[in-house]
């Protein structure tokens, strides 16, 4: 791991950066001292001159230590309000030690705080129970493909299970079964034809365009949007099996 100043040559390139841009950075430097804690000064000791103008090539130029001081400031107390660092347990704590949580080591790993936080903001409680936590941690780490593959093989497993179908029964075809007119085990006979006809259609689109990519080519999925919409989906769909499971 490269030095601080090293990453940050200049005064400018640092204090023009968000708590958010600053915090994998931070989190691994902090790592890398080992130990059983960390005072955050430490981790970002340079050497700041003295004056106006006078910059020094192993430090930075004392006119700006205010700016970098609130600069690196605002990223440790932003690292604390989101539960990424916590003060260390008894009087080195009280001291200003700080040790990296569970979630701080997850940022480091991932190298992107962006993700961290993504997943953060995505409620785990939206997702339908049979999903929730391999597809939740999935997306915590950045696997967004197998997120979304893993939640719409719990769509399928779950109509084969509700509609009494078995291992030779999958895909569109599958879906086709269970939500056929007036005579799938997921029909409804009771609603008019056009609805029974589009619930077909969207459980037969959504492993169309959704499941099957996976089980023919490698799918990568970029964006935590597409991957949580995916996801919603997966989960809504599986709310309607539940509701149509045969008593």
């Amino acid at each position: 791991m490269q030095r601080f100043h090293d990453i940050f040559p200049t005064a400018d390139e640092l204090t023009t950066r968000t708590p958010e841009e600053l915090t994998p950075i931070l989190l691994q430097l902090a790592q890398a001292q080992g130990g059983n804690g960390f005072v955050p000064e430490s981790v970002t000791q340079v050497p700041v001159g003295t004056g106006m103008t006078l910059q020094y090539t192993s430090g930075y130029p004392g006119h700006k230590k205010n700016a970098i001081d609130l600069c690196l400031n605002s990223a440790w107390q932003w690292m604390e309000r989101q539960g990424l660092i916590e003060p260390a347990p008894g009087i080195n704590g009280r001291n200003g030690w700080r040790i990296i949580t569970a979630d701080g080591v997850k940022v480091i790993e991932s190298d992107s705080v962006e993700r961290f936080l993504a997943a953060k903001d995505f409620p785990k409680s939206l997702l339908h129970p049979r999903i929730r936590e391999k597809c939740w941690s999935a997306l915590a780490r950045g696997d967004y493909s197998g997120a979304c593959r893993t939640a719409l093989i719990g769509v399928e497993e779950a109509i084969r299970e509700a509609g009494g179908f078995t291992a030779d029964d999958y895909g569109v075809d599958l879906m086709r079964a269970a939500f056929r007119l007036n005579s799938g085990p997921l029909a409804r006979e009771s609603e008019p034809k056009a609805e029974q006809e589009g619930m077909a259609h969207l459980f037969a689109g959504a492993i169309a365009a959704f499941k099957n990519p996976h089980s023919h080519r490698e799918v990568t999925i970029d964006d935590v949007t597409d991957a949580q919409d995916q996801l919603l989906l997966a989960s809504h769909l599986l709310r309607i099996v539940d509701a149509r499971r045969p008593v």
